[in-house]
């Protein structure tokens, strides 16, 4: 029993993290008034190929990679700051 438990803590903390991951870009994308397309824009310019479609869905999963979320950054001229707990 304790087995099935840990399994629904564990999926219930991956779902948790996506829905933040999802989150993070959207707001940036609200805050700069930036749509998907614009993005894409965004993104090629700088060199990186992904179009409006592909960058939706890889949000709307939030479970994009590392990778994409520094191109998307980079695009949106964010800077990543990593703060110790």
């Amino acid at each position: 029993m304790q087995h099935y438990i840990s399994l629904f803590f564990n999926y219930a903390m991956i779902i948790t993290m996506k829905i933040k991951a999802k989150e993070f870009i959207k707001d940036k994308l609200k805050q700069k008034k930036i749509t998907y397309l614009e993005l894409s824009v965004l993104m090629q310019e700088k060199g990186y190929d992904y179009s409006d479609n592909t960058i939706r869905s890889k949000i709307n999963r939030g479970s994009y990679s590392f990778v994409f979320l520094l191109e998307v950054c980079d695009s949106l001229n964010i800077d990543i700051v990593c703060l110790e707990k």
